[in-house]
């Protein structure tokens, strides 16, 4: 067990690099995006800090608190499937579909960081994680 009980994180920040690599299998590259550094700020701050305060910060306990007592705390509950769920369709305005159908699967371990520490800067970390991994890869 890692010190202070931080097995989790260190699973969430390890699965980045699976997403990445089952993102590179599908064919899923980067729109042809140049990489400069705004588009890199863009990237790895500043649409993680808003995507997640809108959905970790006020939808999931929003969803959290219609839920309450309808069991499957965490990683399946029904709160973090459904912002994941919702999280995962508006990329649809901006990725093709199985990017957009993908994005479903880290945003349930940014879900459950947010559950597990309460904290925004839990799933802003690991969205920016994630986020500049795949780019900075695959670019």
């Amino acid at each position: 067990m890692i010190p202070g009980g931080h097995t989790g994180l260190i699973a969430a920040l390890a699965a980045g690099p699976v997403c990445w690599a089952l993102m590179w299998l599908a064919g899923i590259r980067p729109q042809g995006q140049a990489l400069s550094w705004w588009w890199l700020l863009q990237l790895v701050l500043l649409q993680p800090l808003l995507e997640e305060w809108l959905f970790r910060g006020n939808l999931q306990p929003a969803l959290k608190a219609r839920f309450s007592g309808a069991g499957g705390r965490l990683f399946f509950s029904p709160e973090n499937l459904l912002t994941s769920a919702l999280f995962a369709a508006l990329h649809l305005f901006y990725h093709p579909p199985l990017w957009a159908l993908l994005v479903f699967f880290p945003s349930l371990v940014f879900g459950w960081a947010m559950a597990r520490y309460r904290h925004l800067l839990a799933p802003f970390a690991l969205h920016a994680f994630y986020n500049a991994g795949y780019f900075l890869l695959f670019s």
